[in-house]
C-alpha cells in the first residue's frame, strides 16, 4: 500500500448514511419550528436557527443553503402532519344529502382548527404575513411545494370545488352566487375565522364579551353556503 493510500485510509471521513443525514435535517427543522414559536417568520433569520441548534455556523450549511430551504422543509412537514384532505374526501364521498355534507365539512374545519392549537395557527398566520410582505420569496418557496405535499387548504379548494360543481348540476340548483364566488367566500371566511380565533385567544378584543368559537363560526359559514347554493330551483 502506497503512502498516499495510507493517508486516505487514515484521514478520509467515514461514509455518512442517509439515515444520519435525515436525522440531522430533522434536528434543524425541529429547531426552526421552535424559533417560529418564539418570533414571527417575517423577522426570522438563519442565525436564529443556528443559535437554537447550538451548532457551529458552518454545520447547518452542510444540509441547507439558506433559510428558505429550511422553511420549505418545515412547511412540508406541517402539511404532511395534517390529515384534513383524507377526512374531507370521506365526507364528500359519504353519499349523504349535500346540505348535511356542507355542515359536516364545516364541522371538520372547526375541529381541525381547534386540534392544530394556537401556536401552529400563529405560524400559519405569520406565513400569510410573509406572503404579503415578500410575495416573490414566498412564491419561490411555494413553487417547490406544489409537486410534493400540497397545503391542506389547496387540497380543500380543489376537492370542494369539484364537489360543488357536481352537486349544482345533479341537484339542479340555481345558486345566487357563482361557484367560484362561493369558493372564494369559503376560503376568505376560513382565514377570517382563524385570525379572529387567534386574536381572541391571545388577548381580549374590544367589544367582544367572549372568545371566538370556531365551531359556531363554521356553523354560520355552512348555513351561508347552503343559502347561496339553494338560490332558486331550476
Amino acid at each position: 500500500m502506497t503512502p498516499s493510500h495510507l493517508y486516505e485510509k487514515r484521514y478520509l471521513m467515514p461514509r455518512v448514511t442517509d439515515e444520519y443525514l435525515e436525522n440531522k435535517r430533522k434536528e434543524i427543522i425541529d429547531a426552526a419550528y421552535r424559533v417560529c414559536l418564539k418570533k414571527p417568520i417575517t423577522s426570522m433569520e438563519m442565525k436564529d436557527v443556528i443559535d437554537e441548534l447550538g451548532f457551529s455556523h458552518g454545520v447547518i450549511y452542510r444540509y441547507y443553503n439558506d433559510l428558505d430551504e429550511v422553511l420549505h422543509d418545515l412547511v412540508l412537514r406541517m402539511n404532511s402532519e395534517n390529515d384534513m384532505e383524507e377526512r374531507l374526501k370521506q365526507i364528500l364521498n359519504s353519499g349523504e344529502p349535500w346540505e348535511k355534507v356542507i355542515h359536516e365539512m364545516c364541522g371538520m374545519l372547526a375541529e381541525n382548527m381547534l386540534s392544530e392549537g394556537i401556536e401552529r395557527l400563529k405560524i400559519s398566520a405569520y406565513a400569510d404575513m410573509l406572503a404579503m410582505s415578500e410575495p416573490d420569496r414566498v412564491l419561490r418557496i411555494a413553487s417547490k411545494l406544489n409537486s410534493k405535499i400540497p397545503s391542506p387548504l389547496t387540497s380543500l379548494e380543489a376537492l370542494l370545488s369539484a364537489y360543488l360543481s357536481k352537486t349544482i348540476k345533479a341537484e339542479k340548483l340555481r345558486p345566487i352566487r357563482s361557484k367560484d364566488e362561493i369558493m372564494q367566500f369559503i376560503i376568505v371566511s376560513y382565514h377570517g375565522i382563524q385570525t379572529g380565533y387567534i386574536l381572541s385567544e391571545c388577548y381580549p378584543l374590544p367589544g367582544i364579551d367572549q372568545r371566538y368559537q370556531p365551531k359556531l363560526m363554521f356553523s354560520c359559514l355552512a348555513e351561508s353556503v347552503i343559502h347561496m347554493l339553494k338560490g332558486k330551483r331550476k
